[in-house]
C-alpha cells in the first residue's frame, strides 16, 4: 500500500519497522490468516475526555485504511470524544486490559473471548470503541467486567453508542456492522466490516 494523508493529522502507512518490533509476538504472531503486509498504520487525532486534542494510533487492514481515517476525521471534527487509542501492545496484547482502561483499539491476532473463533479483529477489520462504557454482554457476562455499569442500556450516560450516536451513524453509512444489533449478545464497542 502507499501512504495516504487524508488531512493533517490523519496518515496512513505501511506498518514502519519500529511498529513490527512493537507488535511481533504480541499482537502479532505467525499465521496463515493475515500478513503484516496487509496491515496499516494509522495515526490520527482525536478528542479526549476532558476535551483536548490529542494523537492516536490503530493498525487496520489496508483495505479500510482510508474511509477509516475518513470516520475518525469527521469524529475529530464534530468533538466526539475518544478516552484513549493506543496500539493494544501497550497492555501486553490482552484485550480484557486493555477494554478494560476504555481503549479504543482495533487489530489484535486473537480469538473471539471464550471461543476458539479468529476475530475479526485478528483481520484488521474490526474497531472497538471507548468500550468500557460500550460493553460486550453474553449470556449475562459483561466484558470488560469494571463495565458491569454501563451493561443497562436504558440509562443515559455519557459516550453511549447507541442508534443516535455519531459514531454508530459514521460506520453504519459505510457499510460497516454494530455489535450492539446483534440477537444473542451485544457488543456495544464493536464496529466491523467483512
Amino acid at each position: 500500500m502507499e501512504t495516504i494523508t487524508y488531512e493533517e493529522g490523519f496518515t496512513a502507512q505501511p506498518l514502519p519497522e519500529s511498529i513490527i518490533e512493537k507488535i511481533n509476538g504480541r499482537s502479532y504472531r505467525e499465521n496463515h490468516d493475515i500478513g503484516l503486509d496487509e496491515l496499516a498504520y494509522l495515526q490520527m487525532l482525536y478528542v479526549d475526555f476532558h476535551g483536548m486534542t490529542q494523537k492516536g494510533e490503530m493498525i487496520v487492514h489496508y483495505s479500510l485504511a482510508k474511509e477509516v481515517l475518513e470516520i475518525f476525521c469527521e469524529l475529530f471534527k464534530s468533538g466526539y470524544q475518544i478516552e484513549k487509542m493506543r496500539l493494544v501492545d501497550e497492555y501486553g496484547a490482552d484485550d480484557e486490559r486493555s477494554m478494560a482502561d476504555n481503549n479504543s483499539s482495533a487489530f489484535n491476532y486473537r480469538v473471539v473471548a471464550d471461543t476458539d473463533i479468529v476475530s475479526m479483529h485478528a483481520y484488521g477489520r474490526a474497531i472497538d470503541i471507548n468500550p468500557l462504557i460500550n460493553p460486550y454482554i453474553v449470556g449475562g457476562k459483561v466484558m470488560p467486567e469494571n463495565g458491569v455499569k454501563y451493561a443497562d442500556r436504558t440509562k443515559k450516560f455519557p459516550h453511549k453508542i447507541d442508534h443516535d450516536d455519531l459514531c454508530y451513524k459514521l460506520f453504519k453509512s459505510r457499510g460497516w456492522t454494530w455489535g450492539g444489533d446483534w440477537k444473542t449478545q451485544k457488543d456495544y464497542q464493536h464496529f466491523y466490516k467483512t
